[in-house]
């Protein structure tokens, strides 16, 4: 008789680990983050996921920013601000250029209560659209208190004038006060104004052009009387100082040449360190292109560097 052979079994399977909850200070940070960290959040468990979505606090403010901003639609932002269920107080959409005027008015229909409306750089946005969305706030007797419209596409004195009317009788202080902006390369990027203007655009008094509208920081300038400056202009009508913010003569122009394209007044420019070979300096935006030199606190700026090593190169070819 053969020898009969032992079968070994199989072990029984484990049970499934218990799913573990996220840790309460994680909830606690989710006012804290900006959308992207929050879509994120959104699709990491079931109980964040619903505590991002089922929590209309967490949307009552909404920052749309690059590269997030190229792919938002009109859809997809009506999606995102549904979540306040008609609580959004700030709306801000940095260069959404697929944000139509129909998209944003739908947005501002259900949401009546909002007081800040950024919307700078967003060029599918005419002056016609945003008329009709303050139009529809002074209706619903809304109280936006915060506007920012630089770049928007096709506007006029003309819908400035309506919008500074519509946003005075919620806030009559809106035309009395008028503070005044001071140009520096940051003065441009359309979310650091460091302005706490109601509105951030005025119509230029030389070009007549809706714009970021700056105040010069001469002395001389800012006591003229009875009138305002001539040199108080938009970016393209008066030249400014990259340092200092005040008007360039063309004096100053011809004299205080830069080696990258901004420009500076001779006063600035004369405390600035120069290329050892073209005597010309860097402004503080593009210092970082100095080649410094062995001889500490010397440099070349990147045209010298690169007209040398093209020298060479033909001195090599002969």
């Amino acid at each position: 008789m053969l020898p009969t052979t032992a079968t070994t079994s199989a072990p029984p399977p484990l049970p499934a680990p218990a799913p573990v909850e996220p840790h309460a200070a994680l909830f606690l940070a989710l006012g804290y983050m900006r959308l992207p960290e929050l879509l994120a959040c959104w699709r990491v468990c079931r109980l964040l996921g619903e505590a991002v979505v089922g929590d209309p606090l967490l949307w009552r403010r909404v920052a749309v920013e690059p590269p997030l901003s190229a792919r938002v639609t009109d859809e997809v932002l009506l999606k995102l601000t549904a979540r306040a269920e008609g609580k959004l107080r700030s709306l801000h959409l940095l260069g959404c250029f697929r944000v139509s005027d129909a998209g944003l008015l739908r947005i501002v229909e259900h949401n009546p209560c909002v007081t800040e409306l950024c919307v700078p750089t967003c060029t599918g946005l005419t002056g016609d659209g945003v008329v009709k969305i303050l139009q529809l706030l002074h209706e619903h007797k809304g109280n936006i208190n915060c506007l920012r419209l630089n770049g928007i596409s096709r506007m006029s004195k003309h819908h400035l004038d309506i919008i500074m009317s519509l946003m005075s009788n919620g806030n009559p202080q809106v035309q009395q006060d008028r503070s005044q902006l001071f140009y520096n390369h940051r003065a441009r990027e359309v979310l650091n104004t460091n302005d706490d203007r109601p509105i951030d655009v005025d119509a230029c008094p030389l070009c007549t052009d809706v714009r970021l509208v700056f105040d010069c920081t001469r002395d001389d300038c800012r006591k003229v009387k009875d009138s305002l400056p001539r040199c108080r202009g938009c970016y393209f009508c008066v030249t400014r100082c990259e340092k200092c913010g005040g008007c360039i003569s063309s004096e100053d122009r011809a004299e205080a040449d830069l080696v990258c394209s901004d420009f500076m007044c001779l006063d600035c420019w004369l405390t600035l360190p120069k290329c050892s070979t073209c005597n010309r300096p860097y402004c503080e935006r593009h210092e970082n292109l100095m080649v410094p030199l062995s001889m500490p606190g010397q440099f070349s700026c990147h045209r010298c560097t690169e007209l040398g090593a093209s020298l060479e190169t033909q001195e090599d070819g002969y």
